[in-house]
């Protein structure tokens, strides 16, 4: 489904993808692991054609992503944003119906609201939350929010930015489960970026590392604890000694 080949981008004298190769099956789940500033967000990007690699291709159902007619190529996509990311000037079911209340995806107001409120529902909210700003919700309330309005539009491709950050472990298991049946209910591709290392395990079918801007490791969950790798040891541990310099 998305394929990445050699790809690099720099900001100035920052190498952040060095060179890039990777692979995402159709129907997929693959979680991108490694630290903070390795460069997994601006992988994410170029992915979407926000950011515009300084070489190499990336390709979606084989055709490369800096081609594709714009509206057609994101309305392949649903994205859960770190830290939910809701309009805090909409209610909650214009939050989720957002993209189907304009664009392309336009539908007319009573049916965009209906599909919102059975989103809701699927990710555990009664419909009595529709009405209700964001403001008024917590934390593990936002964040389902933001899941029923990525999948809203029934996308291909989900991407999944930090789903569990801020959250209890309690309510980061009940999201990591979420995510997990709605991928395979829809039988959608899903990229996700986490440092959680419960969340990959519960999410992922594969899992790749990045590490100083190339991709260190790719394999199947199952191989994680025997990767043979040893930043792919190190981060999963969390030991502070090994090939992955800590920031002191």
């Amino acid at each position: 489904m998305i394929d990445l080949t050699r790809v690099a981008k720099s900001f100035g004298e920052n190498h952040v993808l060095r060179d890039v190769n990777l692979t995402i099956d159709k129907g997929s789940s693959m979680v991108i692991i490694g630290g903070s500033g390795t460069g997994k967000s601006v992988l994410l990007k170029s992915i979407l054609g926000l950011v515009t690699p300084d070489s190499g291709t990336i390709t979606l159902d084989g055709q490369d992503v800096t081609k594709a007619d714009r509206d057609a190529f994101l309305a392949r996509f649903g994205m859960l944003f770190q830290g939910a990311a809701l309009f805090d000037s909409l209610p909650v079911w214009q939050n989720v119906a957002f993209r189907l209340l304009r664009g392309s995806l336009k539908k007319p107001r009573d049916e965009a609201r209906a599909i919102a409120i059975d989103k809701l529902r699927r990710v555990g909210l009664k419909s009595n939350v529709a009405d209700r700003f964001p403001a008024e919700l917590s934390g593990g309330m936002q964040k389902r929010v933001g899941l029923a309005r990525a999948i809203a539009a029934e996308p291909e491709i989900i991407f999944f930015d930090e789903p569990t950050t801020g959250l209890d472990p309690i309510m980061a298991g009940v999201i990591n489960e979420l995510i997990r049946e709605i991928v395979t209910e829809m039988g959608a591709t899903a990229m996700t970026i986490t440092h959680d290392m419960t969340s990959v395990r519960a999410i992922a079918d594969r899992v790749a590392m990045l590490h100083d801007g190339v991709i260190q490791w790719s394999g199947p969950v199952s191989q994680l604890d025997d990767s043979g790798d040893p930043y792919v040891d190190q981060f999963i541990s969390g030991r502070a000694e090994g090939p992955i310099e800590a920031v002191r």
